[in-house]
């Protein structure tokens, strides 16, 4: 099975394969959630799901990486990314404040990617206890996929590593407003010396993103995938794609989390023109680093598409600012940011009209 290097042959592939499958995923999913016992993780289990369908279906994409192996990988992370927007969901609209709590909470996550690990009591810190195994189910779901990934053993440390990250910062930033921001400065303060080139609040976005797992994911059913090349994927999406992706969602999200007091990483840049600056250096290096990886074109497409779906946002038309560094950004992305962004402006306005 080929693998897409033009932008239309993506979105076919995306609406033809990807995006059924993650849909058929999600309604397994959906169904298990509606039995959940407990209402207030009922409810936040359905709204992770209904809210964030964009995140599988972006997910999905990696998909495709997988070959014939890209049914496996598809379920894979429709159920891994479930778990970390149902936990984003729990933390984010949190009973508690406890980073006790959110950090047991995240330890599904690890077991996720460890088959074998047995699933354990992750809501021990919190009220709320009954969910009738949803989320054990889930843990479950992506470790029987690992256990028949030929490649598993060569990108496990790597897969707990970028976890690790996405996790310290969930807990980290989801904690008593006024201990997040020396939290997270604190937690930079232990890779400063690996990554110089940036501050702390874009080493935060740098790890808030599972793009480096899923890539990984979808290359570990390649039984001579080898530790050279996941050390070139790692490398490559952190920090540079994955800062790109979470850097552009706090872009277009600022408005909204200033009217919600939500942290959110762009409002510590000196001033737009600085900020413009430092997103095309992320999409430079990230451009450059994905160079050097199996399947190059495809993963410069990502990079390009990126740009072009989340700037096409509609959220972006109401933040002057923001619609001008737009501008500039899709430029510097060039003719596929610019197809990707005319296509995402598209199916917004389809959705809208159909609800």
């Amino acid at each position: 099975m080929n693998i897409p290097t033009l932008p239309w042959v993506l979105m076919l592939r995306v609406y033809q394969d990807v995006i059924p499958a993650v849909r058929w995923h999600l309604r397994r999913w959906k169904e298990l959630a509606q039995r959940i016992p407990n209402p207030e993780l009922r409810k936040q289990a359905l709204m992770s799901i209904e809210n964030k369908t964009f995140h599988c279906e972006g997910g999905g994409i990696y998909g495709l990486l997988a070959r014939e192996h890209q049914s496996e990988a598809i379920d894979f992370i429709v159920a891994y990314q479930t778990i970390s927007d149902y936990l984003d969901n729990l933390c984010d609209r949190s009973t508690s404040l406890d980073p006790d709590d959110f950090r047991a909470l995240h330890e599904s996550m690890f077991h996720a990617l460890t088959p074998g690990a047995r699933v354990t009591n992750y809501y021990r810190f919190r009220e709320e206890q009954d969910d009738g195994g949803y989320l054990n189910k889930l843990v479950e779901n992506c470790q029987n996929i690992l256990k028949k990934m030929p490649a598993y053993g060569t990108i496990a440390a790597t897969l707990h590593e970028l976890a690790n990250y996405y996790c310290d910062l969930q807990v980290n930033k989801h904690v008593k407003i006024e201990e997040r921001v020396p939290r997270l400065k604190a937690l930079f303060d232990l890779y400063e010396d690996k990554f110089y080139q940036m501050s702390w609040y874009e080493f935060s976005a740098c790890t808030g993103s599972t793009l480096g797992i899923f890539c990984l994911i979808a290359y570990g059913f390649d039984d001579n995938f080898s530790n050279d090349t996941t050390q070139c994927v790692k490398n490559s999406y952190f920090p540079w794609v994955q800062g790109l992706h979470i850097l552009l969602d706090y872009l277009i999200d600022q408005e909204e989390d200033q009217i919600n007091g939500d942290l959110n990483f762009c409002c510590y840049y000196k001033n737009h023109d600085v900020m413009t600056k430092r997103f095309s250096y992320f999409l430079q290096n990230a451009n450059q680093s994905v160079a050097q990886l199996p399947d190059t074109d495809f993963h410069k497409m990502i990079n390009q598409a990126l740009l072009g779906i989340y700037l096409a946002d509609q959220k972006v038309q109401r933040q002057k600012e923001v619609k001008k560094m737009a501008k500039h950004l899709l430029n510097k992305g060039g003719a596929p940011a610019y197809f990707f962004f005319f296509n995402g402006r598209i199916m917004a306005n389809l959705r809208s009209k159909m609800g």
